[in-house]
């Protein structure tokens, strides 16, 4: 069946050998994996077509993939499957600095769309801490956000126009190079859909222009809950920063060793806040930010003097996740959402539910918006130890909705989130989400077994082994 295939790519971009697809079987979430049929890796809009065309005719499944840096596990292959993989579609095909719009290939890495944009002092907004290496067609399928969201909002904010290739491989043309859409905002509704619509393969993105400046201060703190009540009384005051984020003692000792941010050693955690604008107007309010900070229980203020100690305070953060590994061998990082008013109550409980079952958790997090990142670490070479940590990040995202949360923010359902949609949504909701599932793909062919529930255990709990490897579509190291 794969020889007609092959014909479409030539064979240096047509992998099927098992040391071919290993390097495909499984994304940030490393504890699901799966050996796909094969790899094919497109250079134009013809070759994906053709791909999905063939996967359509013979009924196999298929999934779209950038870096692989889904921490949900949403772009792990089906057995038997094809991977799409659409790094070489990685161009840039039109910067417009007029219009202050690009138009990208699903490949294209985050921070190259904003280095291409900077020589007309115009950016791309959304980061996530991957920004370096994923792609924009996985932050599409994902909905990325990052540290500047709380003021800019997700990726849905910033995509104005889609090519794709739908699951049967017609091409549709969704949305355009407006700002105002007319009709349906069915680009909208194609953003975060995790791969389940098909394949992006030409995305339109709004640009902005670069602040004129930047003034940004970091508080530590005794308690990490008394940093999540400062984020509170920080918005209570009237700000709108362009990022706030918090580390805890973990988080922050990871960030140290791995390059030496110089936060304060003898902070329980730490709160990261920005503000951007014109210069006159950030100058005044960063004065009155300073105050309340002041009130809110800090021992430490640190004011970034220059551009350079402000990239060192963000790369701390943005290398919060890697740096993890130096403390512990294997880690999950969660992703729930709380209202902000509810951050200083959420942290407290993960702190007691971590202490309680005597699994270390580092918090990194999005504290504007309510982006909980709790990083649960364990040794997967220890008897048990995985299943006690999935328990604890199941009960987390519990919490989340207990709360009046999400149980994602920016990381998608994937395979690890898939039963917990059940007690996030009603069944009516669910079954609307299938009914706009089936319209697009009848046959279940693009991503299939992601998101949706199936009513048994969820995928990280410790009730034993998962539907999805009872029918060998992936396996569990």
């Amino acid at each position: 069946m794969l020889a007609s295939l092959a014909k479409i790519f030539p064979p240096d971009r047509f992998l099927a050998s098992a040391a071919g697809t290993a390097p495909f079987e499984c994304d940030g979430l490393t504890a699901f994996h799966a050996r796909p049929l094969a790899v094919v890796m497109p250079e134009t809009r013809e070759e994906v077509v053709a791909a999905v065309k063939w996967c359509w005719e013979n009924r196999v499944p298929f999934v779209a993939r950038g870096s692989g840096t889904s921490l949900s596990g949403g772009s792990v292959p089906v057995a038997g499957g094809i991977v799409i993989a659409l790094n070489r579609m990685n161009r840039i095909l039109r910067l417009d600095p007029v219009q202050r719009i690009a138009v990208v290939e699903p490949g294209a890495i985050n921070t190259a769309v904003s280095q291409a944009a900077a020589r007309h002092r115009l950016y791309y907004a959304p980061d996530p801490s991957s920004q370096t290496i994923c792609t924009i067609g996985g932050n599409v399928a994902f909905n990325a956000g990052g540290a500047h969201c709380l003021k800019y909002g997700m990726t849905s904010n910033h995509v104005i126009g889609l090519t794709v290739v739908l699951p049967d491989g017609e091409v549709a043309e969704l949305g355009g190079e407006s700002l105002e859409s007319v009709g349906p905002d069915l680009t909208g509704v194609y953003v975060g859909n995790e791969g389940l619509f098909g394949v992006a393969v030409e995305i339109t993105l709004r640009l902005l222009p670069m602040p004129e400046t930047y003034r940004t201060l970091l508080a530590a703190y005794d308690r990490l809950e008394a940093a999540g009540d400062a984020v509170g009384k920080v918005v209570a005051a009237g700000f709108l920063p362009g990022a706030m984020e918090i580390m805890d003692r973990l988080a922050i000792e990871a960030a140290e060793a791995a390059v030496h941010p110089g936060y304060p050693r003898d902070a329980t955690a730490i709160l990261i806040v920005e503000l951007e604008g014109e210069k006159a107007g950030v100058d005044v309010e960063f004065a009155r930010l300073n105050e309340v900070i002041r009130g809110t229980g800090a021992h430490d203020i640190r004011i970034a003097r220059d551009n350079d100690e402000r990239l060192l305070f963000w790369k701390g953060r943005k290398s919060a996740f890697s740096a993890v590994g130096r403390l512990s061998p294997d880690y999950i990082v969660q992703d729930g959402v709380v209202p902000r008013g509810k951050l200083g109550e959420a942290l407290r409980e993960i702190e007691r539910m971590g202490r309680e079952r005597g699994i270390r958790v580092a918090n990194v997090f999005h504290a504007g918006d309510g982006n909980l990142h709790p990083l649960i670490l364990y040794d997967g070479r220890q008897h048990g130890a995985l299943e006690a940590a999935e328990s604890l990040a199941g009960d987390i995202l519990r919490l989340c909705l207990r709360l009046g949360g999400s149980i994602t923010g920016e990381h998608g359902v994937g395979l690890e989130k898939r039963a917990f949609m059940a007690e996030m949504f009603a069944p009516a909701d669910l079954a609307v989400m299938q009914r706009l599932r089936r319209a697009l793909d009848p046959r279940a062919l693009s991503n299939p077994g992601k998101m949706f529930p199936d009513g048994s255990a969820p995928a990280l709990t410790a009730h034993g082994m998962h539907p999805l490897e009872k029918a060998g579509v992936i396996s569990r190291e």
